[in-house]
């Protein structure tokens, strides 16, 4: 069993067996049919993957890994906010007519903020910062923009990233304000693993551990019989994660500079229906 399939198992049964049921409040989010998405949640529940041990990918059901890792490079990469330039199709539902998720995600990474070093944007300043000052405690970034959230057609989820170099070691924490459990848990997991894979690669280091902080972790009302059905379903071990060890430019990763041997998921033929 893999490290990422025994906390997910871990953390969905503490959610059904002691969690907290919205079913009294008027909640925002709907079903397809308009009627009302209610959730049972935990409040902050923080995971620890220390990624040389292995890669924390779910083995219970397929993550469908390479399409997650597109939009990891669109919003960090690319740092876009439309979905013209994004492969899959998971953010159609927030777009606009001409494509734009508002100011939101990448839109956010791509803004020049001033530093005493230049201009440089937020990725670009942890790049800087993670060569040139690795011993700063000021490595992060931040989504949450208070005077753009008007114009975000969602606002972000996963929201933060601080990084922090012990020795020749990067670690990193996620901090994400709210997580359907089933249909975006492990793949927030999966892509900012192979974020701090990608910058220790980049800057000399070592990946170490993502430690991932859930302020609201949910299950919606309508997953609870997915998700217990995953959990009579047999896990199997990690796979191994490769990438590309020639890449020295962050910006030159591309997905085909990842892969896993020995991904072997458990079979999943449920639809999870996506509440908006």
């Amino acid at each position: 069993m893999s490290r990422a399939d025994a906390l997910f198992l871990q953390n969905c049964r503490d959610i059904l067996d002691h969690g907290v049921w919205d079913t009294d409040q008027a909640v925002r989010p709907r079903w397809e049919d308009g009627t009302p998405a209610h959730t049972v949640k935990k409040f902050g529940i923080v995971n620890r993957y220390d990624l040389r041990e292995e890669f924390p990918i779910l083995t219970l059901r397929r993550t469908y890994w390479k399409t997650a890792v597109d939009e990891l490079l669109w919003i960090w990469q690319k740092k876009s906010n439309n979905i013209r330039d994004l492969r899959g199709h998971i953010w159609d539902e927030w777009a606009d007519a001409d494509g734009s998720i508002g100011k939101a995600y990448g839109y956010q990474l791509g803004i020049k903020h001033q530093y005493p070093e230049g201009e440089m944007d937020q990725v670009d300043r942890v790049l800087y910062d993670l060569k040139h000052n690795p011993a700063s405690r000021r490595i992060l970034t931040s989504l949450y923009n208070h005077q753009d959230l008007h114009e975000m057609n969602l606002y972000p989820c996963a929201w933060s990233m601080t990084f922090n170099v012990s020795g020749n070691v990067l670690n990193a924490i996620l901090n994400q304000r709210s997580q359907d459990m089933l249909a975006a848990n492990n793949w927030n997991v999966v892509q900012y693993a192979v974020l701090v894979h990608m910058l220790a690669q980049v800057s000399g280091l070592i990946p170490g551990e993502l430690v991932h902080v859930i302020a609201d972790a949910h299950i919606y009302d309508r997953h609870v019989p997915i998700i217990e059905k995953m959990l009579t379903q047999t896990p199997s071990p990690a796979p191994v994660f490769r990438m590309d060890p020639s890449v020295t430019d962050f910006y030159a990763f591309t997905r085909d500079s990842f892969s896993l041997e020995g991904y072997t998921p458990a079979p999943f033929e449920d639809k999870i229906p996506i509440a908006i």
